[in-house]
């Protein structure tokens, strides 16, 4: 027992070590390390992603009230999936071409991009260095949580990683 720990009474070192090792929100800031969440930079960025084979959960922002909370959690899931799982925010004022190709127009949303495979038709060739691949995509409706998260990676078969 170090001297700093000494002087802490057995309540509060019960407390700091519960809220160390606690999975569940205890009303504290936790630890998280690095922040896991990709920032979206670019379509190719984006793709490279999809291309190391773990699903990608993607949050479509607005600068909102409703985005801080989102962000929030996102950080937490992120935390907490990686590195089975990438967590990537697009900040839609930004990059508005990308946010319209979603045809959504109630902004923030998730949809979980996952399975990149090569088109098998790929159609009229216009260029022999273009590759089509197709991604299933999923829109996001379960509960904004860490446990929403949990629940509908389940839900859809995706592997999620072992519990600490």
């Amino acid at each position: 027992m170090t001297a700093e720990e000494g002087d802490k009474s057995f309540l509060e070192r019960m407390l700091s070590h519960l809220r160390s090792t606690s999975k569940y929100y205890t009303g504290y800031p936790k630890d998280l390390g690095p922040s896991r969440i990709v920032h979206f930079t670019s379509e190719r960025h984006f793709v490279q992603l999809l291309h190391e084979g773990s699903p990608v959960v993607v949050a479509f922002t607005i600068r909102c009230p409703y985005t801080k909370h989102l962000d929030k959690v996102l950080e937490e899931a992120a935390a907490e999936f990686y590195p089975h799982f990438k967590f990537v925010r697009v900040e839609c004022p930004k990059y508005p071409a990308f946010c319209l190709t979603r045809q959504r127009n109630e902004y923030p949303f998730i949809e979980i991009f996952y399975s990149p495979e090569q088109a098998t038709g790929q159609g009229k060739v216009v260029d022999p260095n273009i590759t089509k691949y197709s991604v299933k995509v999923l829109p996001f409706n379960y509960d904004v949580s860490v446990y929403g998260f949990r629940e509908f990676f389940k839900r859809h078969g995706m592997n999620l990683p072992e519990t600490k």
